[in-house]
């Protein structure tokens, strides 16, 4: 009887909110071309182009993206040719 239980805040160890995650890097772009299958094909501020997708969120809240809206992506470390579309400005 003795034992108290932690909330799952605090087994977890986590914090609330977004953490930054250190194998992704984000780039702001503006998009060049919708494709087939939600494909876009981004050119980055930073010149490189991505293919990207749309992230989870955005199909759920139906955003729809069209070529010349700026966008934030998030793209791979180990491969930075493939990203997800995370945030339309």
């Amino acid at each position: 009887m003795g034992q108290h239980k932690k909330n799952r805040s605090q087994q977890s160890g986590s914090s609330t909110g977004q953490e930054e995650r250190l194998d992704k890097l984000t780039f702001d772009g503006v998009v060049e071309e919708a494709m087939p299958g939600t494909l876009f094909r981004i050119r980055c501020d930073s010149g490189h182009l991505v293919t990207a997708t749309l992230s989870g969120k955005m199909r759920l809240n139906h955003i729809k993206i069209l070529p010349g809206d700026a966008c934030r992506v998030e793209v791979s470390a180990y491969d930075p040719s493939k990203g997800r579309i995370i945030w339309r400005k």
